[in-house]
């Protein structure tokens, strides 16, 4: 039994290991591209009306009572010529959002601007069902999709259009902004993420040819690569992975622009950050199972293609290795103890802590992009750094959950992140009617686990070997986190 124990538990840390060393790989593609100047290529001169080709923008929504009034006055202040442009509004709502939606389009409309409001009586396919019944009646050359939390600034267009005169371009997606970054604990560690994500992954992936991923919002799609990759399709809950890999594996071409921000407002309460982060895991697991096979049998595609897109949609899947990881360190924690025999084994396992430096180096070079370097800086990225991995491993039950799901191919409709539209750090979200109340069995085991790894650190403790004490309270923290930020939401 301790022998299978460690055997598993020494293939979970390979597996992370063997990830680590893929992200230090687009590290050094991110450095690399910081150094070398990037070319453009041939663009269009908008100012001249024959190179301004038309565009539709889209706004998929669903119940956005606090957001839309602010999202259309942002998109009505788009500076791009009014004869070449249409705006969207798939809107799928069923509450009164919809009479608030028609009255300020109307007042738009009585401005000049060329929108319209497309209500659909079901939500069939979810957002890519809303998308893709747009698209047919899109007059645009090119599609602009922004969600509902999202506040393009008004020269969007202009930064992001040009690039399209390279006829191999599929899509330009850029950067997210954050609009309440610092309005707590919750939302600092989730910019951090997607600070990660939009500045390294990204760049990194896009230098290199591999295939990267339209983020489902604040891009622009060539209309004709859409339908040529197949059109939106209902099939995952992320359908921007999704039409993004069918899309590349046909030779589009797909543009970064990490120097183009588009603001946005993250979930500022736990339930609405779970039902993201569900959503995105689970996707990501559903489109390993469609799409990998394909990407693996195209012998037109690099090895080293195959192998970040082997990681690139496995990325979820991480957190069940290291709930694993996790779960079981306590039990070696005893067999290291109790069984002499395994001394040398412990001394050799302790080279894959690598991977934590890696991961801390290549958080560094992005974190410092954003916040800048230096030693108050540094000391300020430390404490992050084991902030947002406590509480990444605090949502580790969560995900993995959804992760199992994505892979064991069970169907759940597509659960909208409610959104807030805080402007001051005092506001307060507890009367938003968005908010999921209950309480789900994910929270109890989130609670027995924070118990089971204050265990572990007694256990260490009790056994005086403090090897994984940094790790376990980490754990105990994250699940703690986790924890009690759930059961206050529901108050």
């Amino acid at each position: 039994m301790d022998l299978a124990i460690v055997i598993t538990y020494t293939l979970a840390l390979i597996f992370i290991f063997l990830y680590s060393l893929a992200q230090l790989n687009l590290l050094f593609a991110y450095l690399k591209a910081k150094k070398k100047a990037q070319e453009d290529g041939p663009v269009f001169d908008l100012s001249k009306p024959d190179e301004t080709p038309f565009v539709t923008v889209q706004l998929p929504v669903y119940n956005e009572l606090y957001v839309m009034e602010r999202l259309l006055d942002n998109i009505a202040l788009l500076d791009y010529p009014k004869n070449k442009l249409e705006i969207q509004v798939l809107d799928d709502s069923t509450d009164e959002s919809i009479t608030t939606t028609l009255t300020k389009i109307e007042d738009l409309k009585a401005k000049g601007l060329d929108i319209v409001h497309i209500h659909r009586t079901n939500r069939a396919g979810f957002k890519a069902g809303a998308l893709k019944e747009g698209l047919y009646k899109a007059k645009g050359e090119f599609i602009a999709i922004f969600d509902a939390d999202f506040l393009p600034k008004p020269d969007w267009l202009k930064q992001t259009v040009p690039h399209f005169k390279n006829p191999k371009i599929g899509v330009v997606q850029t950067r997210w902004g954050h609009i309440n970054r610092n309005y707590s604990v919750l939302t600092k560690i989730q910019a951090f993420a997607l600070d990660f994500h939009f500045t390294m992954e990204q760049v990194g992936r896009n230098i290199k040819k591999h295939f990267i991923n339209f983020n489902g919002t604040a891009g622009i799609w060539r209309k004709s690569c859409i339908l040529d990759a197949g059109n939106w399709q209902g099939d995952t809950l992320t359908e921007d992975l999704d039409l993004s890999y069918r899309a590349q594996l046909k030779k589009w071409e797909f543009k970064y622009l990490e120097q183009v921000e588009t603001p946005a407002e993250l979930p500022v309460v736990i339930s609405a950050a779970r039902s993201q982060q569900f959503r995105w895991n689970k996707g990501a697991a559903e489109n390993f199972k469609k799409t990998f096979k394909a990407v693996l049998a195209n012998k037109e595609l690099s090895f080293s293609t195959k192998v970040h897109s082997f990681f690139h949609l496995l990325n979820s899947s991480m957190f069940l290795l290291v709930l694993f990881v996790a779960i079981m360190s306590v039990p070696i924690l005893y067999i290291k103890n109790n069984n002499p025999i395994f001394g040398w084994y412990f001394n050799v396992i302790g080279f894959f802590a690598f991977s934590t430096v890696i991961f801390f180096t290549c958080y560094w070079v992005t974190y410092k992009e954003i916040h800048g370097s230096g030693a108050k800086s540094f000391l300020s990225y430390i404490k992050m750094f084991f902030t947002f991995f406590s509480v990444a491993m605090g949502f580790s039950v969560h995900n993995s959950v959804a992760v199992l799901e994505g892979h064991l191919g069970k169907r759940s409709e597509f659960v909208r992140t409610p959104k807030f539209n805080m402007k001051n750090l005092g506001d307060s979200w507890k009367d938003n009617k968005y908010i999921n109340k209950n309480l789900s069995t994910n929270t109890i085991v989130e609670a027995l686990l924070m118990c089971y790894f204050a265990f572990a650190l007694y256990s260490g403790y009790q056994l005086q070997d403090f090897g994984l004490a940094i790790f376990h309270s980490m754990l105990f923290f994250g699940f703690a986190f986790v924890f009690f930020k759930s059961i206050l939401s529901k108050v």
